[in-house]
């Protein structure tokens, strides 16, 4: 039970990075003037500390079999985060950050019921009950109380 809080508590945190890291790429888009320069500059500096925990942390290297063996949709993760940031950069001056990162959620929550109940990238099988589509209709209505109200 406590761990399942701390990890609940660790993921909100990383739901405010990720709400400061749309806002500080919306700011730097509209201070350059654009978006696929604040993205990339947003990614060199996603490139640089990953670099530094390497160095820092020095974790084994994973065996060359082991990547050659991983599905291709282990290798989506920096393209997706890439247009993420893009998006970030993009959208948040023009919604806001908080209906960005509602519409945000919105997405993720509905992508992550498909992907979960039909058991894709990997992961166990949970299938769509009447709760967790109450749960995703709650969201979507939090994405409209945010936008109108």
């Amino acid at each position: 039970m406590i761990h399942a809080l701390l990890y609940v508590l660790l993921a909100a945190a990383a739901g405010a990075c990720i709400a400061m890291q749309a806002s500080a790429n919306g700011n730097f888009r509209r201070n350059i003037d654009s978006p696929l320069f604040a993205a990339f500059f947003s990614i060199c500096g996603t490139i640089l500390t990953a670099c530094a925990a390497m160095l820092v942390l020095r974790p084994p290297t994973p065996a060359t079999d082991a990547l050659r063996q991983a599905p291709w949709w282990n290798w989506i993760g920096g393209p997706l985060g890439a247009l993420i940031v893009l998006a970030g950069a993009t959208l948040v001056s023009e919604l806001g950050a908080a209906l960005f990162i509602a519409s945000v959620v919105a997405g993720q929550l509905l992508c992550s019921l498909f992907l979960d109940h039909f058991a894709l990238l990997g992961l166990p099988e949970q299938s769509i009950t009447p709760g967790r589509v109450l749960g995703a209709l709650l969201v979507v209505a939090g994405v409209v109380c945010v936008k109108y109200l």
